[in-house]
């Protein structure tokens, strides 16, 4: 049974771990890749990447990506989102933290940044503005 518009936004809301779809290019299946996201009802879904990693690239040249948000209990439901890209913009440390936070347990926060920091190299914050919408609650 597909999900209101009012559930699926809630559902997408909370913190799955998503898997982010981009074309891949001409005679290539899409890049698909788990990832963590944020989603506030009613405005643009955002995640963060590398700069210049191989998804931003894939990003830019697509000019949209699809998310699809899952889980298997209490019963199968998954939320999939796809619509252009809005902006990209430079990662600032507090939305960094504020993703970080969604994901990890609170003794964990710091020791994620400051690793991030030092070997993950330069990220931004990339924004989708969810257009077409798929969604189901198999239970």
């Amino acid at each position: 049974m597909s999900l209101n518009p009012e559930e699926r936004q809630s559902f997408l809301a909370e913190p799955h771990i998503g898997a982010l779809s981009v074309s891949a290019g001409p005679d290539r299946g899409p890049l698909t890749l788990p990832i963590w996201y944020q989603y506030t009802p009613g405005e643009d879904l955002w995640v963060i990447t590398g700069r210049e990693s191989a998804k931003m690239r894939r990003i830019r040249a697509a000019g949209r990506f699809s998310l699809m948000a899952q889980r298997v209990q209490p019963t199968v439901r998954y939320v999939s989102v796809e619509g252009p890209v809005t902006a990209v913009e430079p990662l600032p440390d507090a939305r960094h933290r504020e993703m970080v936070a969604r994901y990890l347990p609170p003794d964990q926060v710091e020791g994620y940044l400051a690793f991030a920091a030092a070997e993950l190299g330069e990220h931004v914050t990339v924004r989708m503005r969810p257009e077409r919408w798929l969604s189901a609650d198999l239970g």
